[in-house]
């Protein structure tokens, strides 16, 4: 006897889960989620007090904006940032750093600081907010 699909058992359809990490160790796992050469100066840029899609963009670095829009989707989705209206009442919305994201500030120092003892030229230019 032929069983038809509806009379086969389906296997239910697995949550979308994190991806695998490539392994257990914290750096590795900080780096699968910022370790690209975008994310941290998103990062850096909300701790500066900038907060809209067009203010990310308007950085020194350029970041361009198909790659802005795919960061702020992951930082979303990691829970680092959270979206809240703007500020000027429009319909736009707004980027602010959640705990989590906060929680980054001493990397960001400890970068800041290394670049200014260890790459000829660098120069802290950016006040934080």
């Amino acid at each position: 006897m032929l069983k038809t699909m509806a009379d086969k058992k389906r296997r239910p359809v697995p949550a979308k889960t994190a991806p695998e990490r490539r392994s257990p160790c914290p750096v590795a796992c900080s780096l699968d989620l910022l370790g690209d050469r975008w994310t941290l100066l998103v990062v850096r840029d909300l701790m500066f007090g900038r907060s809209r899609f067009k203010d990310f963009t308007a950085s020194p670095e350029r970041i361009p904006t198909n790659i802005l829009s795919d960061r702020l989707a992951r930082l979303l989705r990691h829970r680092i940032v959270d979206q809240i209206p703007a500020e000027d009442g429009t319909k736009r919305l707004a980027y602010r750093l959640t705990a989590k994201g906060v929680a980054l500030r001493p990397v960001l120092e400890a970068m800041r600081d290394w670049g200014l003892a260890h790459a000829p030229g660098s120069r802290a230019a950016l006040v934080p907010a």
